[in-house]
């Protein structure tokens, strides 16, 4: 089914065909329109989940970890400065290895007061230990949403689905919306081998000695590095279910460039056009789009 859609009610329509069970959100320009939306569905049973209205994003991160140990499946958007004060909280969430999506709008760090796009958000997150894709249209966004579940409970690390303010968080494009059935099908629910139950109890988060610790880190990191091949592996199933590719990066026209532009968000796509009008004039261009900017694709 089509519809037309700004990219914030895409990243809240990836989030509800996600089957998201819980969902904690603190507003902020620009991007109060996602959990707007996300509170709606959940109020008139569009979306079968439990909408946690919390005082801080530092609160909405905590409240998604909490969701995740006791094995929902979890979500959450913000901004600028709401990603900066969830700092904390994204070391404790991907240190966990809680697989939380998060949808992140790139606006500008002040000062100066800006709430316009700047992707310094997100790139000051950069070692986290969350995955970050970087969307450039309204239908990549919604299915990089369902993607990035999928990668995540596979590996167990949090990921980010960043897309720019404004030029894409308040763009209306027509988007595909695909049949819940076929997303529950390449989709499955969260089932995680360890949970936070009543009837067998466990601890998480504990005190970790020094001979543990970097243990814990370099299996972090090594899981982090088996990321870019499942990202292909399950773009490619996306791609055989519903028609569209979700890969690391877009090549556009670089194959015989002699220089080509890197971007990601939004400007990808403006530079395709940038391309297109330098070969009219004999300028051999092309564009590298970087889709997954954590892990970086560097094989790619």
């Amino acid at each position: 089914m089509k519809k037309v859609m700004m990219g914030n009610h895409a990243l809240s329509y990836g989030a509800m065909l996600s089957r998201s069970r819980v969902i904690s959100a603190y507003p902020i320009t620009p991007q109060t329109q996602v959990v707007e939306l996300l509170s709606e569905m959940c109020s008139d049973g569009t979306l079968d989940a439990r909408f946690i209205k919390v005082e801080s994003e530092h609160s909405a991160m905590a409240s998604c970890i909490g969701a995740s140990v006791a094995g929902a499946r979890a979500f959450t958007a913000t901004s600028s400065q709401g990603l900066a004060l969830m700092h904390e909280m994204l070391h404790w969430a991907s240190g966990g290895r809680h697989p939380i999506v998060m949808g992140n709008i790139n606006r500008s760090m002040a000062p100066g007061w800006s709430i316009w796009a700047d992707q310094n958000d997100s790139l000051s997150e950069r070692d986290t230990g969350w995955m970050q894709y970087y969307c450039s249209s309204n239908q990549e966004v919604l299915d990089t949403v369902i993607q990035a579940f999928k990668v995540s409970e596979a590996l167990m690390i949090p990921a980010m689905v960043i897309l720019d303010a404004f030029a894409l968080s308040h763009t209306y494009e027509v988007v595909d919306v695909p049949d819940q059935a076929e997303v529950d099908k390449y989709l499955p629910s969260f089932n995680p081998e360890i949970r936070l139950t009543p009837s067998d109890p466990r601890a998480f988060g504990g005190l970790t000695g020094s001979e543990h610790y970097m243990e814990l880190r370099y299996k972090l990191q090594k899981d982090m590095e088996k990321a870019p091949a499942l990202i292909e592996e399950t773009g490619r199933e996306f791609e055989k279910m519903f028609g569209r590719n979700l890969g690391l990066v877009d090549a556009y026209r670089c194959d015989d460039a002699d220089f080509v532009f890197v971007t990601s968000g939004t400007p990808g796509f403006t530079a395709r056009v940038a391309v297109d009008e330098l070969r009219k004039s004999g300028v051999k261009a092309g564009n590298l789009r970087i889709k997954v900017f954590r892990p970086f694709p560097f094989a790619r």
